[in-house]
């Protein structure tokens, strides 16, 4: 007779992962709005003043720091111009020149020093709101006269501090709150676009 006692507990594994992840949608789906709706006017304002938005993160945030970037400069849903977003990840001569240069701390500030203005946007990305460089990031665009976003997990920490506006998720779990961050991204393009493009 076949023992399925191993495939039974990948299976709960499978359960647990996805109820865990619906679990944490929930609670976020019945969290306060408004510092969503707040991140897409505030974006919106940047974009319609010539402004731009600089994103940015490590590891998986650094993938979604791009995500959210090539959803601005191409398309979320709508057929439109392509708006001024960069992932200040996505050049390797450039991070890893500044990493080797001047230390990785620095890797995200010299570019929001280099390439960011007054009225631009620099949107920080962390799951746990202590990567020492986003918050030296952060620092950098405070310097410069940029509008701070800071999309954290667990409490935010230091850089949920920092930020003008705060977006969290409430999870000590990575995996988790990478998840849901990829959803508010989504429903930060969606309310940007409708607004943009109405």
């Amino acid at each position: 007779m076949a023992d399925h006692s191993g495939r039974d507990d990948r299976r709960k594994v499978v359960h647990g992962i996805l109820s865990e992840a619906s679990a944490l949608l929930e609670t976020v789906r019945g969290s306060d709005a408004t510092p969503v709706l707040s991140a897409a006017d505030m974006i919106v304002r940047a974009l319609n003043s010539t402004g731009k938005v600089l994103v940015f993160g490590n590891g998986g945030s650094a993938a979604d720091a791009e995500h959210l970037a090539a959803e601005l400069v191409g398309r979320f849903a709508r057929d439109r111009r392509g708006w001024a977003a960069v992932a200040l990840t996505a050049d390797s001569s450039v991070v890893t020149a500044l990493g080797n240069d001047y230390g990785f701390r620095q890797v995200f500030a010299r570019q929001i020093e280099a390439l960011g203005r007054p009225g631009d946007i620099a949107f920080a990305i962390s799951t746990s709101g202590t990567s020492a460089n986003v918050i030296a990031g952060f620092e950098a665009a405070e310097r410069g006269g940029l509008k701070c976003i800071a999309l954290t997990g667990r409490d935010g920490g230091p850089l949920g501090r920092a930020a003008h506006l705060h977006l969290n998720v409430p999870h000590e779990s990575t995996a988790r709150v990478q998840e849901v961050h990829r959803i508010l991204l989504h429903v930060i393009c969606e309310l940007v676009e409708r607004e943009l493009t109405a």
